[in-house]
């Protein structure tokens, strides 16, 4: 399936997520209007949106209603904005573009931003327990407890953590792998789960589920380390060559460049096999969609 056809079947949800998300940032009043301004500049910068789109197929491929799965969708892209603003902070990557956009730190300083960041993280918490309460649904309040799980410091944070580890030390394969399994896949798989919790799917479903979001967690990871180096800031809206710049080590720098592009697309190949267990229209998009990430260029 061509770019273009992939987005004629997705631009429903996105335009439909993009209005929700828009809707949730109006609050701002006198006081706290820069607050909201700068989780709005980053949260409404566009990008791929793919942890909600994968949250919102999964569910769907699996019988659950939109309705149910649009807090928790929000929610993940609300987390992942959050750890976009704090990671291009100078305390860390220390980066001046982001989605063709100046980082946030940069319109509106660095205290603003990282409280951007917290304010974005806090509010994906509350718009999820917002519908687990009022919903007395256990499957809501599963899906949440996976998406915190994936954030936390089990999970999204220990794998910055040990990125920034890897720009003063040799971490090598096994420290590599587990960057990759948790700052990146960690979250990725969370999309999948909380999707699959959500409709209350079975425990063998939930474990494909999970296998193949790691896969493309990983993968997703190596071709964004194979970007910064073939890419262009032009069409990636960020600067290229910032792991070289932070002497940080990746896949490519460890195995080289051939090896990270095979590796990536027999894990996305893999993945689309496992998410053969997502049945109906929506399962064959989002296998689609992940067959289509494998030669992406942003």
């Amino acid at each position: 399936m061509s770019r273009e056809r992939l987005q004629e079947f997705l631009s429903p949800f996105i335009l439909d997520f993009e209005d929700r998300l828009e809707k949730c940032l109006d609050r701002a009043d006198q006081y706290d209007k820069v607050l909201w301004d700068a989780m709005s500049y980053s949260l409404m910068a566009g990008g791929k949106r793919l942890r909600p789109v994968f949250l919102m197929l999964t569910g769907l491929s699996l019988g659950q209603k939109e309705e149910k799965l649009m807090p928790f969708a929000m929610a993940l892209e609300m987390i992942h904005t959050y750890s976009l603003i704090h990671d291009d902070l100078p305390a860390m990557d220390n980066d001046d573009y982001r989605r063709g956009k100046l980082t946030n730190h940069k319109v509106f300083g660095e205290a603003t931003a990282i409280l951007a960041g917290d304010g974005l993280l806090n509010l994906a918490a509350e718009v999820m327990a917002d519908e687990a309460v009022s919903s007395s649904d256990l499957n809501a309040v599963k899906a949440m407890q996976i998406i915190l799980h994936a954030a936390g410091p089990k999970g999204m944070i220990a794998g910055q953590t040990a990125d920034m580890l890897a720009e003063e030390r040799s971490l090598g394969a096994e420290g590599l792998a587990y960057i990759d399994h948790n700052k990146t896949g960690q979250l990725i798989t969370a999309a999948f789960l909380a999707g699959g919790a959500l409709a209350g799917a079975d425990d063998e479903t939930m474990k494909t589920l999970e296998k193949a979001g790691f896969a493309i967690g990983t993968a997703f990871q190596i071709q964004d380390d194979i970007l910064d180096i073939e890419g262009s800031q032009e069409v990636l809206g960020k600067p290229i060559g910032s792991d070289e710049k932070n002497h940080k080590e990746t896949f490519v720098s460890v195995y080289g460049l051939e090896k990270a592009k095979q590796t990536s697309r027999e894990l996305s190949e893999q993945a689309i096999q496992d998410l053969s267990c997502l049945p109906g229209d929506y399962g064959v998009l989002i296998r689609e969609l992940v067959s289509f990430l494998i030669n992406r260029v942003r």
